[in-house]
């Protein structure tokens, strides 16, 4: 908040981190090969033997750091919170190297080893962030880096955002007053904080007082009277900044672009970190590539037994809605006799689900082995090649038919908004126990509004178990 290098800082820290994480690394091999070696667990092998593993722990880390929110700026977060972020991600790291090290029968690299570097690492990290909160406050203590703020508006959102400031002491954020936009009210108080002005006295005081930011704290339907005031800070060379909900978005993260040389005042409701999709998007390829090479005997199976129990091919294609409405064919196996999609009028009255979804127990249109190809998911498994192609991804909100798309409410097409995935929320959360289709959009957008690489990993984690025993499928 009211960071003008912000980016500049996290970057900063996020070379530290990456530093500190190689050097603890080299650290936990010599802790490892000097001090555990003499209680008998033996030696490691030359060091040249593990650094392969760096190329997969700097990304990890990033990533898993990014998740946690190990950036937040510590003006905002408290030094726990930071701590728990930083425990968090190296543990899963943790998780990850040892599953690597399970997973490849690496024999040579320690548990050991994997441990101590995950202790070694995490005091490292909790000791920079100490050192770093340390010397701002110290920095602070002497009266240096704070930044003097005014208010413009005093009704709630001024309020709040005056409460906040004195709060966080921490922040470096001095608020000198309230600058009132109904009229003068000079010498007036609220809460404690002085009323300074009027906005007509703005250039006066920000003339006679040193003043970093000023907050314009008022009614969007203001704004358009606020062009001279905002040019005349901009003269002045003083921050101006607006508060978020003087726009009528409640969900939308708000951010400033630039188109060349022209500014964007962007609201998205999708994440849009790169470094975590692109993350997501090398997720999907692994994992659909590690899941085709292990399911291929089932689905050498199920094409065997769709071709030999019932007439017509053994994939089903059908056109899906995707990321914002693109329709992209999706792929199955078949499940149903040939004619189940002209039949589908006839059992619209046995609709189980409330909402423009069509799902019915027992369903006829279904072969018998198609029963058993849904109830194992099988069925599902030619997906994958749609989430190689990038139609897909492994978890998101579950592709629907451009006829359902049609009938949806405004507020339900927001589900549409990320890559559609072979499991969600929805999946993992009783799947076809859910008969109310406003239900499953109020998980599919839980899912897009809290999303992060962990809830993916989540999500994938918990769809196995169901999976495996058949957890409300039909």
């Amino acid at each position: 908040m009211l960071k003008q290098n912000a980016i500049i800082v996290y970057r900063i820290l996020l070379i530290t981190d990456i530093f500190i994480t190689l050097a603890s690394f080299f650290v936990s091999y010599w802790f490892r090969n000097t001090f555990l070696t003499k209680l008998d667990i033996g030696g490691l092998y030359p060091i040249e033997k593990y650094t392969w593993l760096l190329i997969i722990i700097v990304p990890a880390w990033v990533v898993l750091l990014n998740s946690f929110n190990a950036y937040r700026s510590h003006r905002i977060a408290s030094f726990i919170n930071e701590l728990i972020s930083i425990g968090k991600s190296v543990f899963f790291g943790g998780l990850l190297l040892a599953s690597i090290a399970y997973a490849t029968k690496s024999e040579y690299i320690s548990r050991v080893f994997i441990l101590s570097f995950v202790i070694i690492n995490a005091l490292m990290l909790g000791v920079e962030r100490f050192t770093i909160r340390a010397a701002s406050w110290a920095i602070r203590k002497r009266g240096y880096n704070f930044r003097n703020v005014i208010i413009v508006g005093t009704e709630a959102t001024a309020q709040e955002i005056a409460r906040i400031i004195k709060n966080y002491d921490e922040w470096g954020l001095r608020l000198i007053g309230y600058v009132s936009v109904l009229g003068s009210s000079h010498g007036k108080m609220i809460d404690g904080t002085n009323i300074v002005g009027s906005l007509t006295d703005l250039e006066s005081i920000v003339k006679n007082q040193v003043v970093d930011e000023v907050i314009f704290a008022v009614p969007g339907k203001r704004l358009d009277n606020l062009e001279d005031t905002l040019l005349m800070l901009e003269e002045h060379g003083i921050n101006a900044r607006i508060a978020s909900n003087a726009f009528p978005h409640v969900i939308a993260k708000m951010t400033v672009e630039e188109l060349e040389t022209v500014p964007l005042l962007t609201f998205s409701t999708v994440p849009s970190n790169t470094v975590t999709l692109a993350f997501k998007r090398l997720f999907d390829i692994m994992i659909a590539l590690l899941l085709i090479v292990l399911s291929a005997p089932f689905m050498l199976l199920a094409m065997l037994l769709i071709k030999t129990t019932s007439p017509g091919p053994v994939l089903f294609r059908q056109k899906r809605s995707g990321l914002q409405g693109r329709v992209f064919p999706l792929y199955k196996f078949r499940s149903m006799y040939i004619d189940a999609e002209t039949k589908r009028e006839e059992f619209e009255q046995y609709n189980e689900m409330e909402g423009p979804v069509f799902k019915m127990k027992d369903d006829p249109r279904i072969t018998p082995v198609g029963h058993f190809l849904r109830k194992s998911s099988i069925d599902e498994l030619p997906q994958l090649w749609n989430v190689l192609k990038g139609d897909m991804s492994i978890v998101g909100p579950r592709p629907p038919i451009p006829e359902e798309v049609a009938k949806y409410k405004r507020w339900q097409r927001r589900r549409l908004s990320m890559r559609p995935g072979l499991t969600c929320i929805w999946q993992i959360s009783g799947r076809n126990k859910i008969n109310d289709f406003n239900e499953w959009v109020r998980l599919d957008l839980l899912y897009i509004d809290t999303w992060s690489f962990v809830l993916d990993i989540k999500i994938f984690l918990k769809t196995i178990p169901v999976v495996l025993f058949r957890k409300g499928a039909t």
